[in-house]
């Protein structure tokens, strides 16, 4: 044993160099792509290896000389192989305590050319080819250059690669930050990444940062007293990893936008400016969370939980959530699934799934459009409809029932199937699949009439950007999640188009839809998302049901974003009994889009569009409200002009009789 380690230090045999490469030569590594929101806040990291390259001239000492303490503290004296650690190793393994001897330099020719000096082989072939690269890399470059190169190079864990990347992500700040009881915690990860993981073990991961803080005292690198004070210093890493906030679904979105407009992001050292909300991405993603965590607290609930799920299996119950500007189509916020390191699936981007109800505002704008005014009577009534197939569709209601004559108003925020069935049909389904298109959804919508009802499948993201329509005054936008994007020397090599929202539906009819959304949020299906949000914040939605309670949804909107929840399986059953989306996905969205509003948001306000004419009507007929009118049924309802009710409609004067209001 003794001559074996002699002879690692001592043969002047010369070990050829591996001939696929030069282990002595200091490369540098690749660098992560930096992702930001529009705060200018870090929400994501891309590429293989996190990492961010930096000079070691920008660190104060204590950083770089936590490291030599702990991994070489003859560093700044051997010529790349420490021929007294060694021997002190030897000594140790002689009496049981075996360790290692490597240095600083060893470990860097090992961490940088792993294909040509592989560590994990214990042969002496290889201790010898590491010791000649390492005293021949001393030769070629100075000792500040190794320990800048080491200190970028080394793995921190989590696949966080050099001391800004960890910096970074265990204390949310620069390496040039640092304060020398994190810089000690940080050396004293390296020797074990998963062992010494100041998340996951604090304790562990403490005790041997305050060996280091020891070392460095005994070495003169600090005081006895500098040391004591640190050590007091309590272990505490930054939440998500550093970031404003989690955002891993909407990162990998991004990275595949971008690649498919042909920016190539594998050289690494980008900069991406994005579109991301922090507060509302945070909303999002704690709203979702804790909500579906609810859903399977239900007695009703009899499915497997997430908490229990066996290992590896998806099949639990999921969800995403999707906010966006409606003025411009910028994407605020988006969670793709409950859990991205057990589900890397996108929902929000990736999945199509049955609307149910949520898709009827499309059909009523179809209606509205061909000038059936919201105040139209139509039967809540059973229906038997030939198809072409020689069968019969009887569409029903989700209550089993059939409650009559019904407004179209009263009939939106109830959400009776039959009544948008009929609208459908008598518009014509070709027109309200050439409107759905209009507004953005790609996925094809069949001419059935249960396609009135969302029986065709959609894309969430799509789905929710279709909706920004009717609340910006009937014009389509495209989801945007990138602004612009600079490489490592600061140069803007790709830059968004600026939006172009295009006028798709007359502002009139876009409005009126708005405002049936408005009463199915505060009278209708939808309350559960009004209740949690602030009273002084308008809101419109739609609740969505899919057969079977497979699905559930709300897609809502407020002046200042356009957002959307569903919930379900990703191989579809039954939630529970009698699961819907007024029970389920409202109150998400709620919480969603309440806690960014009472983060310190002020809304914005919805503004009839010029000429719009609106009128004072009795709730129980429709018609136009009487003297006699009781106050809790007059209501304000809105027309397209010349559909408004004939009293009105031949004499502008009459305004002041009936109470009709010209925008």
């Amino acid at each position: 044993m003794l001559l074996t380690c002699c002879a690692l230090v001592c043969s002047p045999v010369a070990v050829a160099q591996a001939q696929d490469g030069d282990p002595a030569r200091i490369i540098t590594p690749h660098e992560s792509s930096l992702v930001f929101a529009r705060d200018g806040s870090l929400i994501g990291e891309i590429g293989r290896e996190w990492r961010t390259n930096i000079s070691i001239r920008t660190l104060p000492r204590h950083v770089p000389n936590a490291f030599v303490a702990i991994e070489d503290q003859r560093f700044f004296e051997h010529d790349g192989v420490d021929v007294i650690g060694i021997a002190g190793a030897i000594k140790d393994a002689v009496r049981g305590d075996p360790r290692g001897a490597s240095t600083i330099t060893q470990q860097l020719v090992g961490n940088m050319h792993p294909d040509i000096i592989d560590r994990s082989d214990r042969s002496l072939g290889r201790k010898l080819r590491e010791q000649q690269a390492a005293r021949e890399m001393e030769k070629r470059y100075g000792k500040e250059q190794i320990l800048e190169a080491y200190l970028n190079q080394i793995d921190f864990g989590h696949r966080w690669f050099g001391i800004e990347a960890a910096a970074r992500h265990y204390f949310g700040k620069p390496a040039a930050r640092l304060t020398i009881a994190e810089a000690a915690t940080l050396a004293a990860v390296i020797n074990g990444p998963a062992l010494y993981d100041p998340i996951r073990h604090p304790e562990r991961t403490t005790q041997r940062r305050d060996l280091v803080l020891t070392l460095m005292a005994q070495q003169g690198y600090i005081s006895a007293a500098q040391a004591a004070a640190a050590k007091r210093e309590p272990l505490r890493t930054v939440p998500d990893a550093g970031f404003s906030a989690p955002s891993p679904y909407f990162v990998d979105l991004v990275r595949q936008r971008l690649e498919r407009d042909g920016v190539s992001l594998a050289a690494g050292g980008f900069r991406i400016y994005t579109t991301v909300d922090p507060a509302l991405q945070r909303g999002a993603t704690e709203a979702l969370r804790s909500g579906v965590a609810a859903v399977e607290e239900r007695p009703d609930f009899r499915h497997t939980t997430f908490a229990d799920r066996p290992r590896g299996s998806s099949d639990y119950l999921q969800g995403m959530a999707v906010a966006i500007a409606p003025q411009t189509g910028d994407v605020l916020a988006l969670v793709g699934g409950r859990d991205y390191g057990a589900s890397q699936y996108n929902r929000a981007a990736n999945a199509t799934r049955q609307p149910g109800s949520a898709f009827k505002p499309i059909v009523y704008a179809a209606a509205l459009d061909a000038l059936v005014p919201a105040n139209a009577i139509i039967p809540d009534t059973a229906l038997a409809i030939p198809l072409g197939d020689g069968t019969i569709y009887r569409p029903r209601n989700s209550d089993g029932e059939f409650v009559g004559p019904l407004t179209m108003r009263q009939a939106l925020a109830l959400s009776r199937n039959t009544v948008a069935v009929q609208l459908g049909l008598s518009v014509g389904m070709d027109s309200v699949i050439a409107l759905s298109q209009r507004l953005g959804i790609s996925t094809p919508v069949v001419p059935y009439p249960s396609s009135a009802i969302g029986a065709s499948t959609v894309r969430p993201l799509d789905f929710v950007t279709a909706y920004a329509a009717f609340a910006n005054g009937g014009k389509a936008v495209e989801p945007r999640l990138v602004r612009a994007v600079e490489d490592a020397a600061g140069r803007t090599v790709w830059t968004a188009p600026p939006p172009s929202p295009r006028q798709v539906m007359d502002p009139h009819i876009a409005y009126i839809v708005l405002d049936l959304m408005r009463e199915a949020a505060e009278r209708g299906t939808g309350t559960a998302a009004r209740r949690a949000v602030p009273t002084h914040v308008p809101v419109a939605g739609k609740t969505g049901t899919t057969n079977d309670n497979t699905d559930v949804w709300f897609i809502g909107a407020t002046p200042d974003v356009v957002g959307g929840i569903w919930l379900g399986f990703d191989r579809p059953k039954s939630i529970t009994p009698g699961a819907a989306g007024g029970s389920l996905a409202a109150p998400i969205w709620g919480e969603m889009v309440g806690s960014w509003y009472r983060g310190g948001h002020d809304p914005g306000r919805w503004t009839p569009p010029a000429g719009l004419v609106a009128a004072e009507l009795d709730r129980a007929s429709g018609q136009l409200a009487a003297v006699d009118t009781p106050d809790e049924q007059r209501y304000i309802e809105y027309f397209v002009p010349g559909t408004e009710p004939a009293p009105i409609r031949p004499n502008p004067w009459a305004v002041f009789t009936w109470g009709a209001i010209q925008f």
